[in-house]
């Protein structure tokens, strides 16, 4: 993509269904890898980009190691709470992460949600990053519920800050 104006162009993310219990994000970033990852690793960074421009993060725990568990909660512009928590199964700094991941539904007993499995994989090339996202659902049902959520537009949001974040760290 060429861009006549100075700032570099608008990556997004492209979201495809390889399987009925897959999603499949791809995007590429403006930013080295190590800083891609570290934006997506770091606490005081994923603040900044994980709600996009739909609320203010509260809360980013991160124990980033094999057992170690996440959760990040935010409030978002209407006022109402939005938490996500998992559980990291695999760890490859600066190249994977392969973590569970649970939509914390109000009123539904912990024991009753269903967990993705959510493979991140970061492949360096030409002094950018490319991110690709696997969500493996349980079932075709969980799979549509995800997209229809409106996950993707929020999602666009949170990645182009996720690149302007990883870009401001070089």
């Amino acid at each position: 993509m060429t861009s006549t104006s100075e700032a570099a162009p608008m990556n997004e993310a492209v979201v495809t269904l390889p399987s009925d219990e897959q999603i499949l994000i791809t995007r590429r970033f403006d930013a080295p890898r190590h800083l891609v990852y570290r934006a997506w690793t770091t606490p005081d960074l994923v603040k900044q980009w994980w709600a996009g421009r739909r609320g203010q993060v509260d809360t980013v725990d991160i124990d980033l190691r094999v057992g170690g568990r996440w959760r990040y909660v935010m409030t978002a512009t209407e006022g109402f709470p939005v938490a996500f928590h998992g559980e990291f199964r695999e760890i490859v700094p600066d190249e994977r992460i392969v973590s569970t991941e649970v939509f914390e539904m109000p009123g539904v007993a912990a024991e009753d949600l269903e967990a993705t499995l959510n493979t991140a994989t970061f492949a360096e090339s030409g002094g950018g990053t490319t991110l690709t996202i696997l969500v493996q659902a349980g079932s075709k049902d969980v799979r549509d519920a995800i997209i229809a959520s409106g996950m993707e537009s929020g999602m666009q949001e949170g990645l182009q800050l996720l690149e302007e974040i990883a870009r401001g760290l070089a």
